[in-house]
């Protein structure tokens, strides 16, 4: 599966969240570590929903970047 994630700049570092999987997060010092760290929390959350015996969620979010112009 192919979850889109989100990841956001902070002061002193990176976060970055799994729309489709609530609570799913990582924080990094940089992009490339936050991107390693958001696909183990993935692993570990979905690991933690078969524990429970719930239905894994599908993945439904997509990204698309759009580019705008000013003035």
């Amino acid at each position: 599966m192919r979850y889109a994630i989100v990841i956001e700049k902070g002061e002193t570092s990176y976060g970055a969240y799994v729309p489709d999987l609530p609570g799913c997060i990582a924080v990094g010092e940089t992009i490339e570590e936050v991107k390693v760290l958001i696909a183990e929390a993935i692993e570990f959350h979905i690991e933690g929903i078969l524990k429970d015996g719930l239905p894994i969620p599908q993945p439904t979010s997509i990204s698309h970047d759009v580019e705008v112009s000013f003035g």
